[in-house]
């Protein structure tokens, strides 16, 4: 298996990788390339000029400002693992982060690059939902910011369009009455989600979830809210019971893939013990957060 004939460039800065996006419909960003390497050479994806972004310091901080953590594109996922920084203001991103893939594909793959490629069985997207993050992107006219509500818009599919690139992802930091837990049931050969649930929640100071996302993977052809399962937790302390009645019919919300991974019945049961878990784990962190203050 080979990849077709292509042209390679490095862009020494994002404006040169921009221009070089805008003169070239077929061309493609090269960052950590797990996704991308493997499509050339089964040759599912064809493009005539590869644009090597891996030397853009621009895009490979991590930074806090004001309570918003800032992730550049090209910020590994071992670095997101190991931030003090990510940590501190979103540990679940940490916790997420450690569990992508293998030691080689933490060490080299990028975060903007998992969101760009937009695998359905990904663990980010599920996270940016939950999280209420915001996707920075920039393309020669100049920036704009993707909700990640609006980011992800079908099979490998998202709102970027011709001539954008990814340049960070912003995440809420978590406050003191606040939670999040992610859970997957992960392929055991690649590590992807099967199923991939991402739960914040929100507490009063009566332990009452006041405010809820629920982001899942892996489940359908695209990352989605489950929004029946958040309706039904409002309100409410989360106790087995609460959690166990607001997710009995959150599989009704999407259609679910069926492949060699699992059947879509599996997918289903995955779907509801996933979000239990994640729901109960982000409301103990939320409630004992709130009782440190």
């Amino acid at each position: 298996m080979t990849p077709s004939a292509f042209d390679f460039a490095r862009a020494g800065s994002v404006e040169e990788a921009l221009d070089l996006l805008s003169g070239h419909d077929d061309a493609k960003l090269l960052a950590g390339g797990h996704s991308l390497i493997p499509a050339m050479k089964l040759r599912l994806d064809t493009p005539g000029l590869l644009i090597d972004v891996t030397g853009l310091s621009d895009l490979s901080a991590i930074t806090i400002d004001g309570d918003t953590l800032k992730i550049g594109a090209l910020v590994t996922h071992r670095r997101v693992e190991l931030s003090d920084t990510v940590q501190s203001a979103c540990n679940v991103l940490s916790e997420a982060a450690g569990g992508i893939g293998d030691p080689q594909v933490r060490n080299c793959g990028t975060i903007g690059g998992s969101l760009a490629h937009a695998d359905p069985a990904a663990d980010y997207p599920a996270l940016v939902l939950a999280l209420d993050a915001s996707i920075d992107v920039r393309n020669q006219s100049g920036a704009r910011t993707i909700a990640a509500a609006d980011f992800f818009t079908g099979l490998f599919e998202t709102a970027l369009t011709a001539g954008e690139i990814i340049t960070g992802v912003s995440f809420p930091v978590l406050q003191s009455n606040e939670g999040a837990a992610y859970h997957k049931y992960a392929n055991p050969a690649s590590k992807y989600a099967v199923v991939g649930v991402a739960a914040w929640i929100r507490t009063d100071d009566d332990g009452k979830c006041t405010s809820v996302r629920i982001g899942v993977t892996g489940a359908s052809a695209t990352a989605h809210r489950a929004s029946r399962a958040e309706r039904g937790l409002i309100g409410r302390a989360l106790g087995a019971e609460a959690i166990a009645s607001a997710t009995d019919t959150m599989t009704a919300e999407a259609d679910l893939l069926s492949d060699h991974a699992a059947s879509a019945e599996y997918r289903a049961h995955l779907v509801s013990v996933m979000t239990r878990r994640a729901v109960a784990a982000a409301y103990a962190r939320a409630t004992a957060y709130a009782l440190r203050r």
